[in-house]
Formats: C-alpha cells, structure tokens, sequence
C-alpha cells in the first residue's frame, strides 16, 4: 500500500506539475504552437483552463473520486488529441508525440495507483 501511495503521489505530481507549468508558459510560445498543430486560439484557452480546473482536482485530496474520474479523463483526452494533431500535422513522431504518449502513460499509472488506494479505504 504505501509503495502504492508513493506511485500515486509521484505520477501525479508529474502530471500537475507539467500542467501548471503549461499554463504559465509564455503566451506567444503558446500561441506559436496552437498555430503549428491547426488548433484556434480560443480552444487552446479552454485546454489551458481545463489543465488548471484537472490539475487542482487530481492533487487536492479532500476532492470526491467522482470529480478525480473526469480530470483524468480530461486529460487523457488532452494528451491522446496532443498526439494525433502532431502526427497530423507531418510532426516527427519522436520529440512531439511521444511526450503526449509519455505523459499518457503517467496518468495511466496514477489511475490504477489511485483505484488501488480507493478501493483499499473501502
């Protein structure tokens, strides 16, 4: 169970992290990079305040399962449709993709450390 936690924390600390980051990227760069992958600048808005919204209910525990499941979601949709625009777009799959494909992965692991938490408190 603790090695459980300690995956839990881990994974998803990464995962919050990067998205706090994300949002606190320098807006041009940002905007460069919707641009790059055809996305308009309104979408890339509400990703970046979805990222916010996810991040703040993965890393509060006092938040119920419920609200955890759609952050989780949400961001697996996030990182799937980061993966497909660059490939799309003629990207090269190795530095742009895979990071999507990496951080996918991370949130897979915190999903399945966070449902062995939950059920072992049950």
């Amino acid at each position: 169970m603790k090695t459980t936690k300690i995956i839990y924390w881990v994974t998803t600390s990464i995962i919050c992290a990067f998205a706090f980051t994300a949002i606190g990227m320098n807006s041009e760069q940002a905007i460069k990079g919707t641009e790059h992958v055809l996305i308009p600048r309104y979408l890339g808005l509400e990703v970046s305040i979805g990222q916010l919204i996810g991040a703040v209910l993965l890393i509060v525990p006092a938040v119920p399962a419920r609200f955890k499941e759609w952050a989780y979601v949400g961001f697996g949709i996030m990182y799937i449709t980061a993966a497909i625009a660059h490939v799309a777009v003629g990207d090269s799959f190795v530095p742009f993709s895979l990071m999507a494909v990496i951080f996918l992965l991370l949130l897979i692991t915190s999903y399945t450390s966070f449902h062995k938490l939950h059920a072992a408190k049950k």
